[in-house]
């Protein structure tokens, strides 16, 4: 099939306002299209060329060659070179000459040549033709000159090779038309166009056909090429354009590399002059950019790559068991485990393993010991606790002894080494390489596993909620080896009561196997907790009898169940008064005393809340009975923990047995001094004990029976704290009630108000004010009848001038009461 071809040339001197016309075109290639073509045939010398250019400087300047899209599904190849210009006129000496071949949509190059393959063909021309000329598509059987020197072209562009070809793979890949082009900056036309057929080589074909560009161009901004070629001095203005820049024609960069395996693969196999395993790469499984089958291919021909590239092959190949042939795994293991790669990373450790996992077995062990091998030692030496470590029955024969008389050695003093700092993941490790190699660690068992289990909760702590990073590899090795799932689960049993909270939510994270035959109550007691507390809810007391439950054990025969029971339920609170009384009952004052958690009981007492006072004097109100009870507790306890409990939480619960005391029963004289004393003991005491103990010493004060010995200590102490308290329980309504139906008791407040004028100075003022606030408006609510009780009472208990005292004081009263009235009769009149 004849291609239509068409010539372009620049415009003639007096051709003002034009750039060029064209001179021939062929069949088929309407106007429509010729406006579309135009532009990409335009040629713009660089700057400073001479007017007369010499033969050679007219070959040096550039010539752009041309592959592009056009929108009607056809392709235009064509090539734009500078020409001499014959004419006569004084324009420049410099003309340039477009000749471009149509390629109509669906239309192949002949022989099926990609579009670079026709850059060098000797059928294109510098002037119009007079007649018919070759079509220069139609290149002679055979590599083209393009494709010469393409591997020292690739070699001397070493610095750059990765980065370029990634982004030419980028720009393959079909994407919507008028992305930004890909700038290649280069002295010579010709690199451009060898960089485009390494491309050719490098992409698949349908990638290839993709890559429209043009080696030469003044305004890369502009093209609607994905390639574009330009010279050194427009490479600034192409970066202000925003598009990517590589400056191969300068400088290496400091930093050739890219994150692209594919690209960075890519790259060595060109360096290494063997663009045949780009051929024998695409036959194998795999996406068209995937860096695996690549890389694969590089390994087996003897390239040494880089270790995300090695990750990449071992990765695929791990995918992929049956896709190589014996000859070529035996290729691709010995290159991944060669002793002079010293640059491996985790992530090819990890494929490594895969790989490993998925040849076991299918392979031959001679083939895959050299794997096992790099794997166990990188899990000792290297320390990378992710490893997929192969099964024990890898190491037998040879290949196994002498990997484990290396390793011993280290992985035994390393285990043995109380001083160093491991994680978990590390330990858990080495344990586990240790038994697949035989290594007989028995001796340092105990020793690691004590150390072991508080790392465990520590770490987990520090991973905040999720499943830690080493429990698959730790629930593993405690199904690999009983002795040491025996050892560490006992160890965390005896952590528990210490910190029974931890190992809960511990092991709501990690499901440990202590479903056996081991007793465990503490483990199986913080493994009992969610549920019960999911289950039961807030009911405290059901919750801790359920837990108590899964120990199988009595705090009885072991009461450190009670402190783990206490820890799990009761972690960071005290128990109420009634929950402490529950436990105080559960078990013997020795159960308690061996598991600590009296002091569990000490911090209900003193944490109790205060009551308020009753008529009767007694506390009233929904803290009441925990109120009382709180104080039978603190008797309970000081009782039952004579020996332990001292200090500051010994004078509390002297306290509340005082409360006891004061309102039940006779307590030692000296109460207000002895609130005072052990209030001070029992500092920073809590200010609802203290809050009760006043309460209870001024409700005693204020009742009828009271000692005079210990009212006349408690006005002359003058406490400003307890006289404060009495004042306001003297102002309650309890009182007041009592005041105004008691008239013994009204006599009795009278005599005691008035009875101490020179007790200091807080309670004289405090004296009168309640007589004035208090007792007199209850006085006045009272009958005559009342009254003179009052009054009769007053003088039976003290004596005539007291009684006197009375009538005086209530007279003044009646009469201040009178003058009102009459005050209010004459204001009305």
């Amino acid at each position: 099939m004849s291609l239509a071809q068409v010539h372009y040339t620049s415009a003639a001197p007096g051709d003002e306002g034009t750039a060029g016309r064209f001179t021939a075109v062929g069949p088929g290639v309407s106007g429509a299209l010729l406006a579309e073509i135009e532009p990409l045939l335009r040629h713009e010398l660089p700057d400073g060329v001479a007017d007369r250019p010499s033969d050679g400087e007219l070959r040096s300047l550039p010539q752009s060659f041309t592959y592009a899209a056009l929108s009607d599904g056809s392709r235009l190849v064509s090539r734009s070179a500078p020409v001499r210009d014959t004419g006569t006129g004084a324009g420049p000496g410099v003309r340039f000459h477009a000749h471009a071949v149509h390629l109509p949509p669906g239309v192949p190059l002949p022989g099926n040549r990609l579009p670079v393959e026709a850059w060098r063909s000797p059928h294109w021309v510098a002037v119009t033709p007079g007649g018919a000329i070759p079509d220069p598509l139609t290149l002679p059987p055979g590599p083209t000159a393009v494709s010469e020197g393409l591997d020292d072209f690739a070699v001397s562009r070493g610095p750059w090779l990765a980065a370029v070809l990634a982004d030419l793979r980028r720009a393959s890949e079909p994407t919507e038309p008028g992305g930004r082009p890909v700038v290649l900056v280069e002295r010579q036309c010709a690199d451009v166009a060898r960089w485009l057929g390494l491309a050719s080589v490098t992409l698949p074909r349908e990638s290839a056909e993709r890559l429209t560009f043009t080696t030469y161009t003044r305004r890369p901004g502009s093209s609607a090429a994905r390639v574009v070629g330009v010279l050194p001095e427009d490479a600034e203005a192409a970066r202000a354009a925003g598009l990517r820049v590589h400056v191969c024609a300068g400088q290496p960069p400091s930093s050739g590399g890219t994150d692209d395996a594919w690209a960075a693969t890519a790259a060595r196999v060109w360096r290494s002059r063997s663009p045949e395993l780009f051929r024998e790469a695409r036959e194998l499984p795999g996406e068209p950019f995937a860096a695996g089958p690549l890389a694969v291919t590089a390994l087996c021909a003897g390239i040494a790559l880089g270790p995300d590239e090695r990750a990449a092959a071992a990765g695929w190949a791990a995918d992929r068991p049956y896709a190589l042939d014996a000859k070529r795994t035996g290729q691709l293991v010995e290159a991944l485990t060669s002793p002079g790669i010293d640059d491996r990373t985790g992530p090819e450790f990890d494929a490594a393993g895969r790989l490993f996992g998925a040849l076991e077995g299918r392979c031959p062990a001679p083939v895959t010991a050299p794997l096992a091998a790099m794997l166990v030692t990188e899990a000792v030496r290297g320390g990378n606790g992710s490893l997929e470590l192969p099964r024990r029955d890898a190491f037998v024969g040879p290949e196994g002894a002498a990997v484990a008389e290396r390793l011993a050695p280290e992985i035994l003093t390393e285990l043995s080494d109380a001083a160093g700092s491991r994680s978990v993941a590390r330990t858990v490790q080495l344990l586990r390489v240790a038994r697949l190699l035989g290594v007989d660690g028995t001796d340092a068992l105990p020793e690691v596993v004590d150390r072991l289990a508080p790392a465990l909760l520590a770490e987990a702590a520090g991973e905040g909620t999720a499943t830690p990073d080493f429990a698959p590899a730790l629930l593993e090795l405690l199904d690999e080896q009983f002795e040491v799932r025996t050892a560490l689960l006992g160890a965390l049993d005896r952590i528990a009561p210490q910190d029974p909270g931890a190992v809960a939510r511990f092991l709501e994270r990690v499901a440990l196997p202590f479903t056996g035959t081991q007793a465990l109550p503490h483990l199986r007691m913080c493994a009992e907790v969610p549920g019960a507390m999911a289950t039961l809810g807030g009911d405290r007391a059901a919750v801790w009898h359920r837990v108590l439950r899964a120990a199988g054990l009595s705090p009885f025969a072991e009461p450190l169940v009670l402190r783990t029971a206490v820890g799990l339920v009761w972690e960071d609170r005290a128990p109420t008064v009634e929950e402490a009384r529950l436990l105080l009952d559960a078990a013997t004052s020795d159960s308690h005393r061996a598991a600590g958690t009296w002091a569990r009981l000490v911090d209900a007492a003193l944490g109790a809340p205060a009551a308020a006072p009753s008529a009767a004097g007694t506390p009233v109100g929904p803290s009441a009975a925990s109120t009382d009870e709180a104080a039978a507790l603190a008797h309970d306890l000081l009782r039952g923990f004579p020996g332990e409990i001292g200090g500051r939480e010994r004078a509390g619960l002297l306290l509340l047995d005082l409360v006891r005391e004061l309102r039940t029963g006779a307590p030692e004289p000296g109460w207000a001094e002895t609130v005072r004393t052990l209030c001070a003991q029992a500092e920073p005491v809590e200010p609802a004990l203290r809050e009760r103990a006043h309460a209870a010493l001024v409700e005693r004060l204020l009742a009828p029976d009271r000692p005079g010995a210990e009212l006349y200590d408690f006005v002359h102490g003058d406490d400003g704290e307890l006289i404060a308290a009495y004042d306001r329980t003297a102002r309650s309504e309890t009182v007041r009630t009592r005041l105004r139906t008691q008239p013994a008791y009204a006599a009795d407040c009278f005599t005691v108000w008035t009875a101490h004028p020179h007790a200091g100075e807080i309670w004289p003022p405090v004296a009168a004010a309640l007589l004035d606030e208090v007792l007199r408006p209850a006085v006045r609510a009272m009958s005559a009848e009342d009254v003179g009780e009052v009054e009769a009472t007053v003088g039976r208990t003290g004596s005539s001038g007291r009684a006197e005292a009375f009538r005086t004081w209530n007279r003044s009263s009646t009469l201040g009461r009178l003058g009102r009235r009459i005050v209010g009769r004459v204001r009305r009149g």
